[in-house]
């Protein structure tokens, strides 16, 4: 067993932590290929961005404050394709507005591809290795201070290069969220799947939406 390893576990402790990870990944998958229903809905509709920031204000409110409560019961299921169902109508006229411009469809692809390509190369690592991540946890936490603290910064600037420094750093931060969450799920850290699905999809959606803006800019989008 090698260092990064966690202690032994007893078999059931595997099993439940087998079935957590199998669980997780069925719901984060559907919920994803909802969410990317919902955009296609929402740039089809036409969806205004006040209506936008809505929903998604809505489903990150949700996320925060109401499926914490039924997290342990299948209201929870319904709850996080509801959040994930509003963030993707949220994301619609952001993704319109990037396929509009000439080099749109290749940004939104590439985007696309990238973030899938983030997730698997670092899931597919924790999950082969087994490396226990929750070391980070403190970093990660204080990246994500410093991070919200330069984006209300931005929001009274107009500094390209420090919304494309945001855009890189939360795309690192995630991508920590990312091996810290996976590590939680495969060391028996982590034992709600409704939980872990959506902290991954928090992630995998920040990503995106980062690597977007990052590959807009230096598209000239």
């Amino acid at each position: 067993m090698s260092e990064s390893t966690p202690i032994s576990r007893s078999n059931e402790s595997i099993l439940a932590t087998n079935k957590v990870l199998r669980s997780t990944y069925a719901l984060l998958s559907m919920t994803l290929l909802f969410s990317a229903a919902m955009a296609v809905v929402s740039m089809y509709v036409g969806i205004p961005r006040g209506a936008a920031m809505i929903c998604t204000l809505a489903g990150i409110g949700l996320m925060m404050f109401v499926l914490p409560r039924f997290q342990n019961s299948s209201t929870g299921i319904g709850l996080v394709f509801l959040c994930t169902g509003l963030l993707g109508l949220g994301l619609g006229p952001m993704i319109a507005a990037y396929l509009s411009y000439p080099n749109g469809p290749a940004t939104v692809a590439t985007a696309m591809a990238g973030t899938g390509g983030i997730f698997l190369a670092l899931s597919g690592y924790v999950l082969t290795t087994k490396k226990d991540f929750s070391f980070m946890g403190g970093f990660l936490m204080v990246g994500l201070i410093v991070l919200f603290g330069a984006i209300i910064v931005s929001l009274f600037t107009a500094m390209p290069a420090l919304n494309m420094a945001i855009s890189a750093g939360m795309i690192l931060l995630m991508s920590g969220f990312l091996l810290f969450d996976t590590s939680r799920i495969i060391n028996g850290g982590e034992t709600n799947y409704i939980r872990a699905t959506t902290s991954l999809f928090i992630n995998i959606f920040n990503i995106f939406t980062s690597l977007l803006h990052l590959l807009g800019v230096m598209g000239d989008d």
